[in-house]
């Protein structure tokens, strides 16, 4: 009997050491640098032209230093009549953004770049397929690397909890069975620390109840915000028309979408495909099911007017770079602690909004000098009922 509970036990600790590798195999072959998510918004590797090049073996034929300059400010390289920068820029016509990173940073870039470029290309791709069309843009990036985060959280609080499941049940067995350890305070501090780490899991994950950071949907029509926003500069709130007046940003009709559609039937990565959708619900008096991607609490209130009429909050500011996203996702965790923490640093445009002119004190205090600013929570953001009412 003993013999084969110490079998067990051999089996439990292998368990465990297994666990420990495969945490540590995921993380070296999955981790990008976190400073790669901006790279492969517009770069794929090994997958062709999306935005910018492909950057498979981009390494191997630049040289490292001028790859530090050109990623941190390929502008000034342009501007300083570099010959590769300048036929670069000729050749894509899109300026790429100056990244304020330091030269470990970008070279924990390149260093992922130069591994994931040895990596063996699924299938060869002829010219006219090269290019990434911009529906698949958002499914890439969240993909391959958005989830990341996320991802490496989840699994180091799944593989804690398991690892306390497993000590407590090693520990209980050798107290009941084995008896390899003698002094029995060995197991109690064991068991109690394995009991504190599964705690830990517990209460992070009830916390991360509801949250949807990463959430992305797909949706009845594949409306790209990329390609009205950024490619055809139509103004938020064209669509969103609400958002300065009520609770809710507002959802635009069909009537609305057919204002531009009645005329562009067909489009450059979709056809008529998704197009003729907008017809069809218009036509069958039937309104488009989209999926609520931002969600709060039943008992969150929220009103948009507040923020963006009278806060002057950028949209971007909640719902990220929207004008990059093909299929919108949620970026941030929308938690009641990311709402307090922007609220106790976010500045009030307290002197030029007639809203605010009620707040005699505070202003008599920015005329004394007594402060210099006001921020929202000094405004009653952070009062218990301006949100829960």
């Amino acid at each position: 009997m003993k013999e084969k509970i110490r079998f067990l036990i051999t089996n439990l600790l292998s368990t465990i050491l297994l666990v420990f590798a495969i945490q540590f195999f995921v993380q070296s072959q999955t981790n990008a640098p976190e400073q790669y998510k901006v790279c492969a918004a517009c770069h794929t590797i090994g997958e062709g032209k999306l935005i910018g090049p492909d950057l498979k073996g981009i390494t191997e034929k630049r040289d490292e230093a001028w790859l530090i300059d050109f990623i941190r400010s390929s502008q000034t390289m342009i501007k300083n009549g570099d010959e590769e920068a300048v036929k670069l820029f000729d050749e894509y016509k899109i300026p790429m953004p100056d990244n304020k990173m330091t030269d470990e940073e970008i070279k924990e870039i390149l260093t992922f770049i130069r591994n994931s470029s040895k990596e063996p290309v699924l299938a060869d791709k002829t010219e006219s397929q090269s290019v990434v069309p911009a529906s698949s843009t958002s499914e890439t990036v969240l993909e391959d690397f958005m989830p990341y985060q996320l991802a490496k959280s989840r699994l180091r609080l799944n593989i804690k909890f398991l690892i306390s499941i497993l000590l407590i049940l090693l520990m209980l067995i050798d107290l009941i069975f084995t008896r390899f350890i003698k002094f029995r305070i060995i197991h109690i501090v064991i068991i109690l620390v394995a009991l504190t780490l599964g705690v830990q899991v517990v209460v992070a994950k009830a916390i991360g109840l509801g949250r949807q950071e990463g959430y992305e949907p797909d949706q009845p029509i594949k409306f790209s915000h990329k390609v009205h926003v950024t490619g055809n500069k139509i103004d938020c709130k064209y669509c969103h028309s609400t958002v300065e007046e009520s609770r809710y940003a507002g959802i635009p009709s069909t009537s609305v979408c057919l204002n531009c559609h009645h005329v562009v039937r067909e489009g450059q990565h979709t056809g008529t495909t998704e197009i003729n959708k907008i017809y069809e619900a218009f036509e069958s008096q039937k309104p488009i099911e989209w999926v609520k991607v931002h969600n709060l609490p039943d008992h969150v209130f929220f009103s948009h007017a507040q923020h963006v009429a009278v806060g002057k909050v950028d949209c971007n500011h909640c719902h990220g770079e929207v004008e990059n996203m093909d299929r919108i996702r949620q970026v941030n965790s929308l938690s009641m602690g990311w709402c307090i923490n922007c609220h106790r640093n976010t500045e009030v445009q307290f002197k030029s909004n007639e809203y605010y002119t009620s707040f005699m004190k505070l202003h008599d205090d920015i005329k004394s000098g007594k402060i210099s600013k006001v921020t929202v929570d000094q405004v009653g953001g952070n009062n218990c009922q301006a949100c829960h009412n």
